[in-house]
């Protein structure tokens, strides 16, 4: 079997938690969070920084632990401002860790745990069951989308320095499959009694369509900074929980911001 359906089918925990949602989404992706952060420190470990994962951990669980129905932001703050504090001290006392160490301590909490965690909120919303999907729909169509067109279509070069094989013509596709597919749903949606117009669901695939492919070049350009080709081999043809989940990263950011400042129901 291909490799590609074969990881495919290592998705379904993720889809099934979906479903579930609740206590047994926000652990899930708590623990997703995790696996992220794992393979985050780990690459960066070949540009021999050493980072302070135990903290990273325990913030991650400490966060997810205090999360609700929106983000504790006195928390966060106070969290972070402590972890600086006491890491900082930590090269004081240890010479084998430094003050970039304690910076991508920090920023894999930040980039992996609490982008991850916009997925939780936007579930936790009202008609969250609902569009809690939005972010799925629009980051995997968006993927689908974008590979077929620059396959058949893509002559012009989006990011060659970061990512080769990506083209102009992909990314547009990308965008427009992202839109599509978002309507579809907001149809649906609307038609489950969902009181958010139309015309948001088309937006939001819009600005996701976009974004979910700037999530994917951020994670390639870590990738190729620290010169590896996937975070790790947990999902067969798909690489590591970074590798599958970048996009998402970015669209659950945009999706629960949008709907908090924008179409707030």
């Amino acid at each position: 079997m291909n490799n590609r359906y074969l990881g495919a089918f290592a998705l379904i925990p993720f889809i099934l938690i979906l479903f579930l949602g609740g206590i047994y989404l926000k652990y899930g992706i708590m623990i997703i969070s995790l696996m992220g952060m794992y393979e985050f420190y780990k690459v960066i470990k070949q540009k021999n920084i050493n980072s302070i994962n135990i903290v990273g951990y325990l913030l991650c669980i400490s966060y997810y632990v205090t999360l609700r129905v929106e983000v504790n932001y006195k928390f966060v703050f106070f969290a972070i401002i402590v972890s600086i504090f006491m890491t900082l001290c930590i090269p004081v006392l240890d010479v084998e860790y430094n003050f970039l160490d304690v910076a991508t301590t920090l920023f894999g909490f930040l980039y992996v745990a609490v982008f991850f965690s916009t997925i939780v909120l936007v579930n936790s919303s009202s008609y969250g069951n609902y569009l809690v999907w939005i972010i799925v729909i629009s980051s995997w169509c968006c993927d689908t989308a974008a590979y077929y067109t620059g396959k058949f279509l893509g002559k012009r070069k989006l990011c060659p320095k970061v990512s080769p094989k990506k083209t102009i013509e992909g990314s547009i596709g990308g965008i427009i499959g992202s839109a599509v597919a978002c309507g579809i749903f907001g149809f649906f949606s609307i038609q489950r009694g969902v009181p958010i117009s139309f015309y948001h669901y088309i937006v939001m695939g819009i600005i996701c369509g976009a974004f979910c492919q700037f999530g994917d070049l951020a994670a390639s350009s870590i990738k190729r900074y620290v010169g590896v080709k996937d975070y790790s081999n947990l999902i067969p043809g798909h690489g590591g929980i970074l590798d599958r989940f970048d996009s998402i990263l970015f669209s659950g950011v945009i999706v629960y911001y949008y709907l908090t400042f924008v179409a707030v129901i």
